[in-house]
């Protein structure tokens, strides 16, 4: 699925058109800083009908959220310099504990989701919109 948005709002189009395509419990978000990840999340959650608070987890690494079906975990793997230091956050115990796992900056850990399903977002900021392909 490709998207292009011009403005905040057009984030809600996106999340309802890719909402009923979800059928894996992990989404690599991918795109440059500032190209509108955690806004994204923000969106989905409030559409998984979460009431949490929801941040961007550079510095935390992981944020949990509530959902009525179940835990979201939100990873930001950018300051993770190897395989090494994401093990080190237990990313496979969250992975077997969450209704959806959102990973933002996966290229870190992509090559141990090997055989495991999941979903990709990329998030291009071409500074007067984006350009978003869902997969």
């Amino acid at each position: 699925m490709q998207f292009n948005i011009t403005n905040i709002e057009d984030w809600q189009t996106v999340v309802d058109q890719i909402l009923p395509e979800f059928h894996h419990p992990i989404l690599l978000l991918k795109g440059n800083l500032g190209a509108g990840k955690t806004t994204f999340t923000q969106f989905l959650l409030k559409n998984l009908e979460s009431t949490d608070e929801v941040n961007s987890p550079t510095y935390s690494i992981v944020n949990e959220y509530n959902t009525p079906k179940g835990k979201v975990f939100h990873f930001d793997l950018y300051r993770l310099k190897n395989i090494e230091e994401v093990f080190d956050i237990g990313i496979e115990e969250y992975l077997d504990n969450a209704y959806l796992c959102i990973i933002e900056w996966p290229e870190v850990y992509e090559e141990e989701l090997y055989g495991l399903k999941y979903h990709t977002m990329s998030i291009h900021n071409n500074g007067e919109s984006r350009e978003i392909s869902f997969e």
